[in-house]
């Protein structure tokens, strides 16, 4: 299950909020680790590193890193103050060796806790659901385009990556998002939280949010099989946002680039999820107008989801300038918005839809 290594640091290399690279020499050549040092500590050149190696060694979806899993030679002091309830004890990656203790946004010694107790709805906020973080910088762009200004949150659930830390996406955002949530066993966000729901309350109430953005973290599961893939979550964060009072916006996962047939037109994923899980009616955005030959595959899938869902048309006049000014690097499956520009474009107009409807713009069914 666990393919160790331990190796010796010969070089640090770039960092972000939350990782730090690494160069280890492991045997007789070197491999690319990260670390996170809120787990481990800070890695320094000379440190023996004991690393989990299997992704890397697979080819897995690690960035093509080794995970340093302990310095054991200089553990990390203890938290400030050692460990107590009072600094929170909600546990993520649970019962792992890397488990982490953080301070739950609705805990008895939250600060929020107060605000956590006396709501129960995110009082009609736009929620846009989307499949792969990838997503993202593209929602959020469509909608700062027409509402500039808007807060937007990010609630990060657990079927990618568990460290927020984890995703360059998110460190070139934190000064375009409200926060972020990391909830289920993801952590490492501005706040934390034990569910969808919960971190839905505390993107609206806690952060402020105006509008809210729920996708996995970096690193989608997937197995080509009908249900075996983690993005069947956003069905189920559909049925949240509407549990909660929400107005839910599904962003469909499209494309014309993806050498799978699965995911060409609407992906099998978005057809599961919003299909079959999602059991509330959402917003469903299609991007227009769509080339002919995108269109007919896309117009051929949406049977299912129109019987269930509004499924709206959305105009992408200026969304491309849009995209290709994120202060982030649009990147899907290693493509980039000139080889895949639909996937970009479908959540672009989604992120235009939650603007929208934060106008009070009324929307009417095909």
């Amino acid at each position: 299950m666990v393919r160790w290594r331990s190796g010796v640091v010969t070089a640090v290399g770039r960092s972000w909020h939350g990782v730090v690279t690494l160069e280890v020499l492991v045997g007789s050549g070197p491999v690319r680790a990260l670390a996170y040092p809120a787990l481990v500590g800070e890695p320094v050149v000379g440190d023996r590193v004991l690393l989990n190696v299997g992704a890397l060694e697979m080819g897995l979806g690690t960035g093509g890193y080794a995970i340093v899993v302990a310095v054991p030679d200089r553990l990390p002091p203890d938290p400030p103050g050692g460990l107590s309830r009072s600094s929170g004890h909600l546990v993520k990656a649970r019962y792992t060796p890397l488990q982490a203790i953080v301070l739950g946004v609705d805990e008895e010694v939250s600060p929020h806790r107060a605000v956590m107790e006396s709501v129960d709805s995110v009082d009609g906020m736009p929620v846009v659901v989307a499949d792969l973080h990838s997503a993202l910088p593209a929602v959020l762009a469509g909608i700062l385009l027409d509402r500039p200004g808007s807060s937007v949150a990010y609630v990060m659930t657990d079927g990618g990556a568990l460290p927020a830390w984890f995703s360059r996406t998110l460190d070139g955002l934190r000064d375009h998002l409200a926060g972020t949530v990391t909830v289920g066993q993801s952590f490492g966000g501005d706040l934390e939280a034990t569910t969808v729901h919960s971190g839905l309350l505390a993107a609206r109430h806690v952060l402020r949010a105006d509008v809210t953005v729920v996708a996995q973290g970096p690193g989608n599961l997937g197995t080509g099989t009908a249900w075996g893939f983690t993005g069947v979550a956003a069905g189920e964060a559909v049925n949240a946002v509407a549990a909660l009072g929400g107005r839910p916006v599904a962003s469909l996962r499209l494309s014309d680039a993806d050498p799978r047939p699965r995911h060409r037109g609407v992906s099998h994923h978005s057809l599961t999820a919003y299909g079959r899980v999602a059991l509330a009616p959402a917003d469903v955005v299609v991007p227009a107008p769509l080339p002919p030959s995108l269109a007919a595959a896309v117009e051929g899938c949406l049977g299912d989801l129109a019987a269930r869902h509004r499924v709206v048309d959305v105009p992408v006049d200026g969304l491309e300038a849009a995209l290709k000014q994120t202060p982030v690097t649009l990147s899907t499956m290693g493509r980039g918005l000139a080889a895949d520009r639909w996937y970009f474009l479908a959540a672009a107009a989604a992120g235009r839809h939650a603007a929208g409807l934060l106008g009070g713009r009324e929307v009417s069914r095909r």
